[in-house]
């Protein structure tokens, strides 16, 4: 082998070294370039991550700026994904539907009911406001006033008569007619009562066929059979209400001195209440005088006369006091004939000597006296009074102040 050869081996090697010294470098940061972009594109968020070639991430990411990507949701860590599913999820009971149900599934029932509760309520409302209309028609507002001017001590019998008018004409349909039982001693206002109601009645009909007024003593005297008397109240009856039907109003039947009645005619009357009748008696309003009951109206006062609240005029009628009075003269009427079964009892109390007072004045405007209230004290003092418990009650109320006025 030449000595030259050596010399050329050295100088061939020289580049190659050269190259590989260049090489590495390039790779290195080839290498570098890859692993950076791998964690952009994982986004490595949390500290000690591994990567895929085994290296491990800088403590210090926390501080490092975020990357904004347009990487859909799926490319999340699991962890991440797993977390924000778990939140996401609405859990129901186990004995109720999990999924609500989509509107196209809906039954069309539900729709369909609706529309009827609305047209049920669009009905109630109608006849709520139809009623307020029948009961116009009868000015019952006005008929209150009139009582309460023109009847003294007797407010709590007042309020409720027209209460139960009220009621019952809030419709012209009924299953039964109302029966007034209107009681008390002599001279109470039961039958001013009674011309009241008819006055009034033949006003707001404009029609006075509509309203009966029915005296037994004058209709139906002594001598006269009974038989005769019940035929002739049956006739009278039917016309009036036949005649009510056909103009489509309630009628008045009002009855005085009830307890002069036969049993003929009690029994006549019962017979109008019976539900077999026609329905034209059943829409028809009857009220009875009857002085029947009372004495036990006069010992109901006479024994409370230190309750204030059933006996002025301003107390109420529903007192505890007032319920035991009319269930102890209902008692006492039903022995005598079952047609006070049926009626709505209506106790008239004893007057007090300042309510026959203010008859005195009343009567005396009327017949054109000065109403001196001086001068009607004085006719007052004339009178017979049940005295007790510091108060007076007139024995005969107001039934001799028009023949007292008169010998003025």
């Amino acid at each position: 082998m030449d000595r030259g050869q050596p010399s050329l081996e050295p100088a061939a090697a020289a580049p190659s070294a050269r190259g590989q010294s260049v090489m590495v470098p390039i790779r290195a940061v080839v290498r570098l370039r890859r692993s950076v972009r791998l964690l952009r594109k994982r986004r490595l968020l949390t500290p000690g991550a591994r990567l895929e070639s085994g290296s491990s991430a800088p403590r210090g990411d926390q501080d490092q700026p975020q990357f904004f990507t347009f990487d859909g949701p799926a490319e999340l860590p699991s962890r991440t994904r797993r977390k924000k599913r778990r939140y996401s999820r609405v859990l129901y009971p186990e004995t109720s539907r999990k999924y609500r149900p989509r509107v196209e599934h809906r039954s069309r029932a539900q729709r369909c009911l609706w529309l009827l509760v609305a047209i049920v309520g669009f009905q109630v409302l109608n006849a709520i406001e139809n009623l307020d209309d029948n009961a116009q028609r009868y000015d019952l507002d006005g008929l209150e006033k009139a009582l309460q001017r023109a009847v003294f001590g007797q407010a709590a019998a007042v309020e409720r008569i027209v209460a139960l008018l009220r009621d019952y004409l809030s419709t012209h349909v009924h299953s039964r007619p109302l029966l007034l039982a209107l009681h008390g001693p002599s001279g109470v206002g039961k039958s001013h009562v009674g011309r009241l109601l008819a006055r009034h009645f033949r006003a707001v009909l404009e029609d006075s066929s509509l309203v009966l007024q029915y005296h037994v003593r004058h209709h139906c005297p002594e001598p006269r059979a009974a038989q005769d008397c019940g035929e002739e109240l049956a006739r009278r009856v039917a016309e009036v209400v036949a005649q009510a039907e056909a103009d489509e109003k309630t009628p008045l039947l009002v009855l005085d001195e009830v307890e002069l009645m036969p049993p003929t005619l009690l029994d006549e009357l019962h017979g109008f209440l019976q539900p077999q009748r026609s329905h034209h008696f059943r829409n028809a309003i009857y009220v009875l005088l009857s002085s029947s009951g009372g004495a036990e109206i006069t010992r109901f006062v006479l024994q409370n006369a230190s309750r204030t609240l059933p006996l002025h005029p301003e107390g109420s009628h529903s007192s505890r006091a007032e319920e035991e009075l009319r269930a102890s003269l209902r008692a006492l009427l039903v022995r005598e004939h079952p047609l006070w079964q049926a009626a709505a009892v209506v106790p008239f109390l004893l007057l007090d000597k300042r309510d026959v007072v203010n008859c005195f004045r009343d009567e005396m405007a009327g017949e054109g006296f000065f109403p001196e209230q001086a001068r009607a004290e004085l006719l007052a003092e004339q009178l017979s009074y049940y005295r007790i418990a510091g108060r007076e009650f007139a024995v005969t109320g107001c039934k001799q102040v028009v023949a007292r006025v008169n010998l003025l």
